[in-house]
């Protein structure tokens, strides 16, 4: 099964698609993930990339671009899903174009939705362990000592790109540019939408049902 996941940042898709992919024995392909490896490990893309995200812009189409091509190659026979990309109705029809050409297809497109006051809330109270990168949340996940990693001990840090007015941001970029993407793969019949407000357990339970329903059909 190939997907794909929209929805605003903070939304919960990481943690969903996680477990979708566990599940499925699918790929995941973050572009979140794959675009902080390469800014850790200095790359000519880390560097270029690093930038954009500091200011709370979008990365550009051919830095993305050549990142998932290369993804896309190594996850064609256990099947992906996409998160993080595409961010805009021009990366979608690169998108098309390029598994047309490696001769496979999405299979759905996964919306999650929360209102934006609650993703404020979301993305501003996540902390980061700088030494193995673990993520966790002051509401959601909290560590089990306060500012402490649980695993490495080091001090955890908000990254930049979650402060409130970078947040805002985020969020103003997804509804101008990322939101026509739902248009685009709802005249392909592919968009489902998730309400992405509650449990987690119920949330994925919710994913769930619909992805076997679309595995049936």
């Amino acid at each position: 099964m190939n997907l794909i996941f929209l929805g605003p940042p903070g939304a919960g898709k990481g943690t969903q698609a996680q477990r979708l992919c566990w599940d499925f024995g699918m790929a995941q392909i973050s572009t979140g993930d794959l675009l902080r490896s390469h800014i850790a490990k200095k790359t000519a893309i880390g560097i270029e990339a690093d930038k954009y995200i500091n200011e709370g812009n979008l990365v550009p189409d051919d830095l993305i671009i050549g990142m998932i091509r290369e993804e896309l190659a190594y996850a064609e026979k256990t099947g992906f899903l996409l998160d993080g990309f595409p961010r805009t109705v021009p990366q979608a029809i690169e998108l098309d174009n390029m598994i047309t050409s490696m001769g496979i297809k999405i299979d759905a497109v996964l919306v999650l939705e929360v209102p934006g006051d609650e993703l404020v809330a979301r993305l501003t109270a996540r902390r980061t362990c700088p030494t193995c990168g673990k993520s966790y949340h002051l509401i959601f996940n909290p560590p089990a000592k306060e500012g402490k990693c649980d695993i490495e001990g080091s001090d955890l840090f908000q990254r930049k790109d979650d402060n409130e007015e970078t947040v805002t941001k985020r969020q103003q970029i997804y509804e101008n540019q990322t939101k026509p993407i739902i248009n685009y793969y709802k005249g392909k019949n592919l968009a489902h939408t998730i309400n992405g407000v509650g449990k987690m357990d119920k949330i994925y339970s919710s994913i769930k049902t619909l992805l076997n329903e679309a595995v049936k059909n």
